[in-house]
């Protein structure tokens, strides 16, 4: 680092070191200082179009065929080599691409683009945008990112088309920038000649970020707004703070000089961070919380068991579902379940049963569109509805639960009456698979995510018949305030540290305790160090959250005791306001 440091000194003359950089804020997502030169991602294909000279449809439509079959090639190579390297979470998403790439709806959107304007590259990019924009109009945050993975994916398509070349790599380290970020320009550099990444978008689940999370690499977002990523230029040598989302433009030689002994103390506290690995979330004087880790699919496991993952306290199950054509059945589902069980080596594997609705892109599903998809036809209450969906996953799940020990968690339960029917579904299942003649697990715990209001009222009744409660913050924080989460204008209203948002996670805790069930959290409130010592204190059991978090959030466990965070606590709980509470955080903590 000292290295690019000295490189950067390099380029200024006298009197552009004195003057200082030009500061821009966005939303730092990834905390870390990264020093580099801006290489501006996505390049522009303009150019290339209005020279590309189409030939007869026949032949522009083996050009997009024959582009398919290589851009998938590309990929699979791409996710053989991120699958060597470890990197899982990379070569899932990569996965995901090569899936898109080799949809039969994907073809059959270029040809009849092809239909109307014998143009291989214009029909390929005109089908994926398309579909992008499809994705783009759905309520779910999550889902509405994947837009950016159609764009990238048709791009790249077009691209091979039009023979364009990737830019080179110098030797010095480059900060990614552009409004959006394709995720393959990401997850197809090598990790040491990223320094860092700035979106002009403000989705924190979108895919670049995932990977940039993944990998570590400070990312900062949020820079559409008011155009403020029009002030950086490709060349431009930055300074970027992805904990205060603070961006300097061609810093001066003082300023130079002040963030690399941050840079220094930052390289130092990975390598403490890395030193817990092993280590116990317990307190100074002996209270433990199980940090476990949100996954996506079974490849994202191994990458958790690397910062200290003690288990999974979510798998989203509804990757399984993702990128088909129809259903998966038993036998793919329980494929993808055994092999995270294994992996958890003994530890808890929670496998949430599909969680999608009327927002999210299942066409075999054929549900219909909804004016309020958040309040309307998803998760348990299409599951409940639909055996054909239900019954497979829930025999999968428990034919994994064979190689390890195994949850199931409910999303969107709000009364005791679903969670009844789940049951009796369950033990359908079960009794199907023993017809069957197929080994499963009679012991898998069965509990529910505690995500509305209705329920984590309710939750002294529902404690009586579930094993265990997981508060998903993001929803929970989300109904209760009344507030999309998504929503730039009124983001500042969306804290977890709201205290009727407190108050229903205590409830849900003690609940817990007085039932002698465990509680845990599974949204994003979990990944905050601050955040897990009220929640410790409250008596919650498990804390499950994106793997590169852990370290942080178990730092600060280890160095409190119980007796504090308690005193911490109850000083909180007297509070009426969810700013007040962060502050007095930030500053006790």
């Amino acid at each position: 680092m000292e290295e690019g440091v000295s490189c950067m000194y390099r380029i200024y003359n006298q009197g552009e070191r004195n003057k200082m950089a030009e500061a821009i804020r966005g939303k730092g997502v990834i905390s870390g200082i990264a020093i580099g030169k801006i290489m501006l991602a996505g390049q522009n294909l303009d150019g290339y179009l209005v020279n590309y000279q189409p030939e007869s449809k026949e032949v522009e439509s083996k050009k997009a065929q024959d582009a398919l079959t290589a851009v998938a090639e590309t990929l699979r190579e791409n996710i053989d080599r991120l699958q060597k390297q470890n990197m899982v979470e990379q070569a899932a998403i990569m996965e995901a691409h090569r899936m898109m790439v080799q949809d039969p709806m994907m073809a059959q959107k270029i040809e009849e683009k092809l239909e109307e304007d014998a143009n291989a590259p214009q029909a390929v990019l005109k089908a994926a945008e398309e579909q992008a924009q499809m994705f783009e109009m759905m309520e779910d945050e999550y889902f509405a990112a994947r837009a950016v993975d159609l764009r990238d994916v048709g791009k790249r398509v077009a691209k091979y088309i039009l023979g364009v070349k990737e830019p080179e790599l110098g030797d010095e380290k480059v900060i990614l920038c552009g409004r959006e970020i394709e995720p393959s320009v990401i997850a197809g550099m090598p990790t040491d000649k990223i320094a860092g990444v700035i979106l002009g978008s403000g989705s924190t689940t979108a895919h670049a970020v995932i990977i940039a999370k993944a990998r570590a690499i400070p990312t900062i977002v949020g820079l559409n707004k008011e155009d403020r990523i029009d002030k950086i230029a490709d060349g431009d040598h930055v300074i970027m703070d992805g904990e205060e989302g603070k961006i300097l433009v061609n810093p001066s030689e003082e300023e130079l000089a002040g963030y690399n002994e941050k840079i220094k103390k930052q390289q130092e506290l990975a390598a403490h961070y890395a030193q817990l690995k092993d280590l116990p979330a317990v307190t100074t004087d002996g209270v433990k919380v199980d940090l476990m880790a949100n996954i996506g699919t079974h490849m994202d496991v191994d990458n958790a068991l690397k910062y200290g993952a003690k288990g999974v306290g979510l798998f989203r199950s509804e990757f399984v579902f993702m990128g088909r054509q129809d259903i998966p059945n038993e036998e793919d589902q329980f494929k993808a379940y055994k092999e995270a069980v294994e992996k958890c080596q003994g530890n808890l594997c929670v496998i949430r049963t599909m969680d999608i609705g009327g927002d999210k892109p299942l066409p075999y599903l054929n549900i219909p569109e909804e004016e309020n998809p958040f309040l309307g036809y998803r998760a348990v209450r299409i599951s409940l509805q639909r055996k054909d969906l239900f019954l497979p996953q829930l025999k999968a799940i428990l034919r994994a639960g064979v190689y390890g020990k195994v949850g199931i968690m409910v999303p969107m339960i709000i009364n005791v009456a679903e969670f009844k029917k789940v049951k009796e579904f369950i033990e359908e299942a079960k009794l199907e698979l023993a017809h069957e003649g197929k080994a499963y697990a009679e012991d898998v715990q069965v509990g529910i995510m505690v995500e509305t209001p209705a329920a984590a009222v309710m939750t002294p009744v529902l404690a009586k018949y579930v094993d265990f409660f997981s508060i998903g913050t993001n929803d929970l924080v989300q109904y209760t305030l009344a507030c999309d989460r998504g929503n730039a204008n009124i983001a500042e209203l969306y804290n977890h540290f709201n205290p009727a948002v407190l108050q229903l996670i205590q409830r849900t805790i003690t609940s817990a305790r007085e039932n002698g069930i465990w509680a845990g959290m599974c949204g994003e409130m979990a990944s905050d160090p601050n955040a897990a010592v009220i929640l410790m204190a409250m008596g919650i059991s498990e804390l499950s959250m994106s793997a590169p978090s852990i370290p942080r959030v178990k730092e600060k466990i280890r160095n409190i005791s119980s007796t504090k965070a308690k005193e911490i606590l109850a000083d909180v709980m007297k509070m009426e306001d969810g700013d007040e509470i962060k502050a007095y955080l930030s500053k006790v903590l």
